[in-house]
């Protein structure tokens, strides 16, 4: 378990690339199905982050190989320390994990093929029918996916400890994350001049009001999650919150929280303009980015005592696994993007 720490730096990394191909296909289908207008400028840029589904693949099998690295809690069934439920089951738990990744990236790979035969102009009724019964099914799939990943690697962390609102909590928070993401992606690529599908630039200001939106909603989840075991007085719930609010990852904690709700409520909700304004948005995405990443770390460590883990990035470790692993990442999505003729050679 003394690699804990470091371990929870690639975990962190894999959760993020994950959840931008778990994201990028159900925002596109969220548009569809409210019959957005400007899905028609951004739904292929958002749907090729799905490409990055084998990385995060490769991630998980590292992760399930590695063992008590991963999962702490998993040195301590093996002592016969504590007695865990059956969710804690090993082999289940790698199954699901596998089974779960596969079969969403395959459904998730028949909305993108069915948005592309469902866009051409000849596409039958047929076809489009069925490409609303997929989209329809995405935000499940987004939902129950989605709350197994947040119970698995970051909530069952520590055994016993639990929140009936904590996979919304994740996933929310996760969907405020890609929002930044691809704000900060579209005005790169809108910025070098090489997109082929010109966007206008009204659509940074219905991302940032939908930054705002998820702001005020992944705060009332997490507040709301921390109310009801602090006014209930849990003690066995609370020792979670105040190890990681008022011990050595207390910085990190409070600085999360600024970057995710104090700036982007303030410069959005504050002063209209800076929603019409695409540099704001994009500095107001990055802090949402960054303290995102160091909200999923900080979770996962605060899991275990303080001696199991470091601060982020103190470590050549930490550096050179998520440079691999982002580096990668911007690799494969580039490569898509040029397969695809979504950006100019």
């Amino acid at each position: 378990m003394e690699g804990f720490g470091s371990w929870s730096i690639l975990t962190t990394n894999f959760l993020i690339v994950l959840y931008l191909a778990l994201t990028g296909v159900t925002f596109a289908s969220i548009l569809h199905l409210v019959n957005g207008q400007w899905r028609t400028q951004v739904r292929y840029f958002a749907v090729s982050l799905a490409s990055l589904f084998p990385l995060a693949f490769i991630l998980l099998i590292i992760l399930l190989i590695a063992g008590e690295n991963t999962f702490q809690w998993l040195g301590s069934a093996h002592d016969g320390e504590h007695h865990l439920s059956g969710w804690h089951n090993y082999g289940f738990l790698v199954t699901r994990n596998i089974v779960g990744l596969l079969v969403v990236a395959g459904f998730f790979a028949l909305f993108i093929k069915y948005q592309h035969l469902a866009a051409n102009e000849n596409a039958t009724d047929a076809v489009k029918r069925k490409f609303r019964n997929i989209a329809l099914l995405i935000p499940f799939f987004y939902v129950l996916y989605g709350s197994m990943v947040a119970w698995d690697f970051e909530m069952t962390m520590m055994p016993g400890w639990h929140s009936a609102s904590y996979g919304v909590y994740q996933f929310v928070s996760m969907f405020h994350f890609f929002l930044a993401f691809f704000a900060i992606m579209l005005y790169v690529l809108y910025s070098s001049g090489r997109m082929t599908i010109p966007i206008k630039p009204f659509v940074f200001n219905f991302l940032a009001q939908m930054m705002l939106a998820f702001t005020i909603l992944w705060t009332y989840f997490y507040f709301t999650q921390y109310l009801i075991m602090w006014y209930g007085r849990l003690p066995e719930e609370m020792d979670r919150f105040d190890a990681m609010m008022h011990h050595d990852l207390a910085p990190i904690w409070w600085t999360f929280l600024v970057l995710k709700f104090i700036i982007p409520f303030i410069l959005f909700a504050t002063w209209t303009p800076n929603r019409h304004n695409p540099k704001v948005i994009v500095a107001v995405a990055a802090c949402i980015v960054v303290g995102t990443w160091l909200e999923r770390y900080t979770w996962l460590s605060g899991s275990v005592d303080p001696e199991y883990y470091h601060l982020p990035m103190t470590s050549i470790f930490d550096i050179v696994v998520t440079i691999a692993v982002f580096g990668a990442a911007f690799g494969i999505v580039k490569w898509t993007l040029n397969r695809y003729g979504l950006i100019k050679a």
